[in-house]
């Protein structure tokens, strides 16, 4: 393995780039099928009152959460011939596969077995997701000690994100369908997620395979587990960023977890008329070519991330894409379900204001592990990275609850026409409650102080103390 020195900034190969990307479009596959599809699958294939799957969700993914720092902390202390956090792609690979089957079989059990073996197989699920995401995520703060290749890794991180995202939403209800066919709905989903559970194990294995750490702080400076937890209660710039990501997830799931409801309980079969033609599209097809440009968007989002970080900041960027999502999300209660372009028009706008966001916050991860060591002389990457995955999950699950919680209180029955309330609850979720989501995370970050100038002082100071 390839060690260099702290001080030592080195360009990326594309090649390693690229393989970084590639962990995100294994774990992104399974994050939209857990954001956009499992809600649904639990209430609409297997049968589980959305009520009960929002409590679910809040208890399995507060647990879930807590494994996160738990998880940066062990990869903090991990030392292989491999690194601190690659070997983990290898070894939790194949279970991740495994359990990612698992969690959307669906046995003939009773009404309370079932939701005892979601419980058990989703709670599982999210402890292998947190075993592999946290050291991969970490991963970027140890390749690399340059700002500019941070985030460029960042972004290649999200490219990967929203392409795995974006192959799920452009193959899933085809596959699943297919499947189905001389069987049930049921068994499409499994046999689907089978397919999506054997990439993604490749793709991590070459992750692990294609990517090098370089970033290896002194012995000397790995703290305790008691001071690495007490120099994080200690910086105020993490406890921004987390609330900010939080929030960011909160939109992000609220609008994932409603749009198939909406699809098919609001907008329904429409006859679109496109250049003097007039085409018939299912509320299946039309949900499906949503979410798909919804990702597709997304990505466009994180490929600007970068030339306009460097150019206005990482802050001011974060800023006014937030607050224009929160924009976009509030106008779009007030679209009629037969103005199919105005939805997909909004969509698109959503899309690149969110997709420019997300690698900023990972990218801003590794500026605040900076920012701790120059402060305390210790560097705990793993902890601080955690706390990312640790916010998603946080707004993961804050926005899945809300979803169940909503859908029962306005009155939400799968498979039937639904009453005007539960579809006020579902335009709700996909815009209002989504859209305040935006709305916070934007008040965080104008709290964020590590702007460009602060971080050269901190990385120039490191290097010498590093010399």
């Amino acid at each position: 393995m390839l060690i260099l020195d702290k001080n030592t900034s080195v360009r990326l190969p594309l090649s390693e780039k690229v393989a970084y990307g590639l962990g995100d479009f294994a774990s992104s596959m399974f994050w939209k099928l857990f954001s956009m599809f499992l809600l649904f699958f639990y209430t609409d294939v297997f049968g589980i009152s959305a009520a009960a799957v929002g409590t679910m969700f809040l208890v399995t993914r507060i647990w879930d959460a807590a494994n996160d720092p738990i998880m940066g902390v062990l990869g903090d202390r991990t030392s292989t011939k491999w690194g601190k956090f690659r070997p983990y792609l290898l070894w939790v690979a194949i279970p991740f596969g495994v359990i990612g089957v698992l969690t959307f079989t669906t046995p003939d059990f009773s009404e309370s077995g079932k939701l005892i073996y979601a419980y058990v197989t989703y709670s599982l699920m999210m402890m292998v997701y947190t075993a592999i995401n946290v050291p991969y995520g970490s991963l970027m703060g140890v390749m690399s000690n340059d700002g500019d290749q941070r985030t460029a890794l960042a972004s290649w991180r999200f490219i990967g994100a929203f392409s795995g995202g974006l192959f799920v939403t452009a193959t899933a209800n085809s596959l699943v369908e297919y499947f189905s066919e001389g069987g049930s709905e049921a068994t499409g989903f499994q046999y689907t997620i089978s397919i999506y559970a054997i990439v993604a194990v490749v793709l991590f294995i070459t992750v692990f395979m294609g990517t090098t750490e370089r970033v290896i702080p002194e012995k000397e400076k790995l703290g305790s587990l008691r001071e690495d937890l007490e120099d994080l209660m200690h910086n105020r710039p993490w406890f921004i960023m987390l609330g900010a990501n939080i929030s960011t997830l909160i939109f992000i799931s609220m609008r994932d977890g409603s749009i198939l409801f909406y699809f098919k309980y609001i907008v329904g079969d429409q006859v679109v008329s496109l250049f003097g033609s007039s085409y018939e599209w299912s509320s299946t097809a039309l949900s499906s070519a949503y979410m798909s440009i919804w990702l597709a968007t997304n990505i466009i989002g994180v490929v600007i991330a970068k030339p306009l970080a460097s150019k206005f900041g990482k802050k001011n960027t974060f800023i006014i894409s937030a607050l224009t999502s929160a924009v976009f999300s509030f106008m779009f209660f007030f679209v009629d379900a037969d103005q199919i372009f105005v939805i997909y028009g909004l969509n698109v706008l959503l899309g690149i204001s969110s997709g420019i966001v997300l690698p900023l916050g990972w990218s801003m991860y590794a500026d605040i592990a900076d920012y701790s060591e120059w402060k305390t002389g210790r560097r705990a990457t793993g902890l601080v990275f955690s706390s990312g995955s640790m916010s998603q999950k946080f707004g993961w699950t804050i926005g899945g609850a809300l979803s169940g919680w909503m859908l029962s209180a306005f009155g939400f029955e799968p498979n039937v026409e639904q009453t005007e309330s539960a579809i006020l609850g579902i335009r709700l979720m996909i815009s209002v409650i989504a859209g305040m989501g935006a709305l916070m995370a934007f008040l965080f970050i104008r709290a964020y102080q590590l702007d460009e100038a602060l971080m050269a002082t901190v990385k120039a100071e490191l290097q010498t103390k590093s010399k």
